[in-house]
């Protein structure tokens, strides 16, 4: 029988205001939502530009699904509280706000060791955890590598950038790769090996800390789960229930057979260049038949490849439904394509981007 893995989310959010730009108010928000909901505590990221929401781990995805939206309207109420938005955008789209470190000892010391290369990181993802226990969770990430893209596709949501259009799919993850201990590894195969790495990245300099190891997928440091790390923060929820899914079924799938074969980082750098560039609307790397595909095609061998795991944890029709939307409606970068128009009117994709963040506004 296939184990069902329990799955939880942390999303990054921007604090805007209704002029659309993105402003340094977190703590504003997060006083307010302390007052509003004591019970529940959203966090500080790196900038005062951003908060952060995470739900519970889940076994049934329809207590994932209330736990977000209670999440993400707590977050949206706090905002409107104090006369600001909280949005789900993983870059700042207009541009103009100059980022400004949380006053926090640990992110005082980013800004000053990495300079250029933190400010570039004001950027908002998603993070996706399955509970793996350690001895299994190697293999999972070292087979996951080949797969990393698909999801980073899925999940696409940050054509525009300062003003300007990208030509991207995703930005954010460019933005992102600037730390020095980003991106795809080489196989770790063991545990003892993964810690070595680490701690030899941590002396290096390239990491402050276990914290700051920004692998596409690592084992957390709070919890007992593999923490996949390379989709955007998904504006619409029913799209970033869909990458929670998929994420889970890899890593239940991958537990039960590991072995991915043998991957140069060549190929797996230009798959996720490939998925960051076209979201879903060109190719993708199908790690089943190792060559690039249309997009439908390597959603397909997902399906099939995951299909025991989405059996077993009853999202099969999640996502599988999942996949058709985005699919024929398209990704979070093709919304906002739409939403600007021609010629691209970008305050009003941050209008769509408010309003699409909140659960109540499209339930």
């Amino acid at each position: 029988m296939t184990a069902v893995h329990r799955v939880g989310i942390e999303e990054e959010l921007f604090v805007v205001d209704d002029r659309g730009r993105v402003v340094p108010e977190s703590e504003a928000v997060l006083r307010a939502h302390r007052r509003m909901d004591p019970g529940e505590e959203l966090d500080h990221e790196l900038f005062l530009q951003q908060i952060e929401l995470q739900t519970s781990p889940h076994a049934d995805h329809a207590d994932l699904r209330d736990d977000l939206l209670t999440q993400r309207s707590g977050a949206v109420a706090a905002a409107r509280a104090v006369g600001l938005n909280a949005v789900a955008m993983p870059v700042d789209v207009l541009g103009g706000s100059e980022p400004r470190p949380t006053p926090h000892s640990r992110y005082e010391r980013m800004i000053a060791r990495y300079g250029e290369i933190g400010r570039n990181g004001m950027t908002c993802g998603m993070h996706v955890h399955v509970e793996v226990p350690d001895e299994q969770a190697i293999g999972v990430i070292d087979a996951l590598r080949p797969w990393t893209p698909v999801l980073t596709a899925l999940s696409a949501n940050a054509p525009f950038f300062h003003g300007r259009d990208t030509h991207h799919a995703s930005w954010r993850g460019h933005l992102w790769d600037m730390w020095p201990t980003a991106g795809p590894v080489e196989p770790f195969r063991d545990l003892e090996t993964y810690q070595a790495t680490a701690q030899g990245l941590i002396e290096s300099g390239a990491a402050l800390d276990e914290h700051m190891l920004y692998l596409d997928a690592r084992i957390a440091e709070k919890y007992p789960t593999v923490e996949v790390r390379v989709a955007d923060v998904c504006t619409d929820v029913d799209d970033a229930l869909l990458v929670a899914e998929v994420a889970r079924a890899l890593v239940t799938t991958l537990v039960a057979r590991p072995e991915s074969g043998e991957w140069r980082l060549e190929t797996l750098r230009a798959a996720r260049w490939r998925a960051r560039h076209d979201g879903l609307g060109g190719t993708l790397l199908d790690p089943v038949t190792r060559s690039f595909v249309p997009a439908e095609q390597a959603l397909e061998s997902l399906l099939s490849s995951t299909r025991d795991a989405l059996d077993a944890a009853g999202t099969t029709d999640v996502v599988t439904d999942g996949i058709h939307r985005v699919l024929t409606r398209g990704n979070g970068a093709a919304r906002q394509r739409a939403a600007a128009g021609d010629p691209p009117d970008l305050g009003a994709v941050v209008s769509d981007l408010i309003a699409r963040t909140d659960p109540k506004e499209t339930s």
